[in-house]
């Protein structure tokens, strides 16, 4: 979008700020405030690029903010990273966005090498409260670490699927207390049948 552009829609936005109407008033600001980060969009790209990891893992979070379907590139390729920092930002920003099309990349990350970017995978997926991914995260049940169990406990309890009930009741009696406790959620999540 052309600069001049940007500010005619920016002036019209900032006056409609001033609407009686509180939902003109509201909407308005709304969207002054997509402008203001689709602008910067193109720093918060340039940050990922050269930053150093701690500002390449707020640009992550940055473009979660931003959102939209430009996003999703970025976010994916930064999912494939070697780097743990940016790769755990990534599934967790894809994660909170929900996006069926990067179901493939975070069904990937479930095979990583690390427990703790699977374990982020596990909930990236949990948000999608999808039955159709009770097959991938039915293993982790068992793993017994207080970290890939519990986060796939609470992913199950997501999908709505009452027939893992017995299952994830089974696990309140693990020696490890983030386990129980994920229990304990997923027990308030899961709608009885």
């Amino acid at each position: 979008m052309e600069p001049s552009q940007m500010s005619k829609r920016k002036e019209l936005l900032i006056s409609m700020l001033k609407d009686a109407d509180a939902g003109v008033s509201s909407a308005a600001a709304a969207s002054l405030e997509r402008l203001e980060n689709l602008q910067s969009l193109g720093e918060v790209l340039e940050q990922l690029k050269k930053g150093v990891v701690a500002e390449k893992v707020r640009a992550i979070y940055a473009l979660g903010a931003i959102g939209g379907q430009q996003i999703l590139k970025p976010l994916v390729y930064c999912a494939s990273r070697p780097e743990d920092d940016l790769k755990a930002a990534a599934i967790d920003v894809l994660g909170n966005l929900a996006q069926r099309s990067t179901l493939p990349v975070l069904i990937e990350k479930l095979s990583d090498h690390n427990s703790g970017i699977q374990a982020k995978a596990i909930k990236a997926l949990g948000n999608f409260a999808d039955k159709s991914l009770v097959p991938y995260l039915l293993p982790f049940i068992e793993a017994g670490d207080g970290l890939t169990d519990a986060e796939a406990v609470i992913a199950l309890a997501k999908t709505g699927d009452t027939a893992l009930e017995d299952k994830i009741m089974k696990l309140a009696s693990s020696p490890i207390s983030a386990t129980r406790a994920a229990v304990a959620t997923a027990l308030g999540i899961l709608t009885p049948a």
